[in-house]
């Protein structure tokens, strides 16, 4: 028998596995050993922070989303056959999730970025229907569709947080004529 072929023998890495490693890991963030989820949606904050100056963040973000939403869906067969169904290191749902979180945001400010950034992870955490029912479909879409209605729930929660909390100047113009 082969010594390369015998079970526990070390993988062999080819590009393409070292490429969709880092891809399906956002450039190694999902391979941190505690909360590489967490960790994974570093990579969001990230790209918003890199965004927040932009006109556009609103498009271009969700852009992004969907991007990457596809990209997720290209290399989910290659990390299902070499880690299983949802390993911890693919977290290029959470990248998506927060984007869509964060979208409303309109060239957010560093508070916006850790509201969302709280927000999506609660809502990742929690599953609320319909999250984890689409959680449990098969292939890439079971993998990115539950971060996807987390960053739905989370863009209407931060949607309320900036109308109510992160924009205290509107108050003074909808409260002038209690005055």
């Amino acid at each position: 028998m082969n010594s390369s072929a015998s079970a526990g023998a070390p993988r062999t890495w080819t590009p393409k596995d070292i490429l969709f490693l880092g891809v399906a890991s956002f450039g190694g963030l999902g391979l941190v050993p505690a909360a590489p989820r967490t960790f994974g949606t570093l990579g969001g904050v990230l790209i918003a922070w890199l965004l927040a100056g932009s006109r556009n963040f609103l498009l271009y973000t969700l852009l992004l989303a969907l991007g990457l939403y596809v990209v997720g869906r290209i290399v989910q067969p290659w990390v299902e056959a070499r880690a299983g169904a949802d390993p911890g290191f693919f977290v290029l749902d959470e990248v998506v999730g927060y984007l869509v979180t964060i979208a409303w945001a309109g060239g957010p400010t560093l508070l916006a970025l850790l509201a969302a950034f709280v927000v999506f992870r609660y809502f990742d955490t929690v599953k609320l229907p319909p999250a984890r029912h689409f959680e449990r479909f098969r292939g890439g879409d079971g993998l990115l569709l539950d971060d996807l209605v987390a960053g739905v729930y989370g863009l209407f929660t931060m949607a309320v947080l900036r109308l109510v909390f992160l924009e205290p100047a509107s108050w003074d113009a909808s409260l002038a004529p209690l005055r």
